[in-house]
């Protein structure tokens, strides 16, 4: 049975750790379900947030592997008690002047905001685990939801301690 794990890896930030890190799941037959990367706090120095779906034992192999790579600094298995993750996602929903009201409480109950207004279409911004976003996603089906963007999931351990050594 395969459950879901999030992994955070600290990596130098150069040309083709990306690919040599995703190449390593693929060679392994993983799909990589979510992937966001973005700079951090140490200059030079970028996150990965990586959420895969696999068997305990095979993960292990593979967090082996990620750390004999020269430009993997850190991984860390995130515990989802012990981490805070959110996504991003942009919805663009049909919406005239009959719905719009409408719409707008929808995206009130989730907390998240218009961020663009047409004449037949509203775009939706909404923050939040996974969860909530499909909850709002099936709120705003019966609308017409003409197109969806939607990040990889970001993660962080909750509390003081940090995965940087520097802090």
């Amino acid at each position: 049975m395969s459950t879901t794990h999030t992994l955070s890896v600290l990596v130098q930030d150069r040309p083709g750790v990306l690919a040599r890190v995703s190449g390593l799941f693929s060679r392994r037959g993983f799909n990589i379900e979510s992937l966001a990367v973005g700079p951090t706090e140490l200059k030079g120095i970028s996150r990965m947030t990586i959420m895969v779906s696999v068997e305990d034992f095979p993960l292990e192999q593979v967090t082996k592997q990620l750390n004999k790579l020269v430009n993997v600094l850190k991984i860390v298995e995130q515990d989802p008690d012990a981490s805070v993750s959110r996504e991003l996602m942009l919805i663009k929903v049909r919406s005239d002047a009959s719905n719009r009201s409408e719409i707008l409480d929808v995206v009130g109950l989730f907390r998240a905001k218009i961020i663009d207004v047409a004449p037949e279409s509203v775009t939706i911004e909404a923050t939040g685990t996974s969860d909530k976003l499909e909850a709002l996603l099936k709120m705003l089906d019966p609308y017409g939801i003409r197109e969806i963007a939607q990040s990889g999931g970001v993660t962080l351990g909750r509390g003081p301690k940090s995965m940087s050594a520097h802090r």
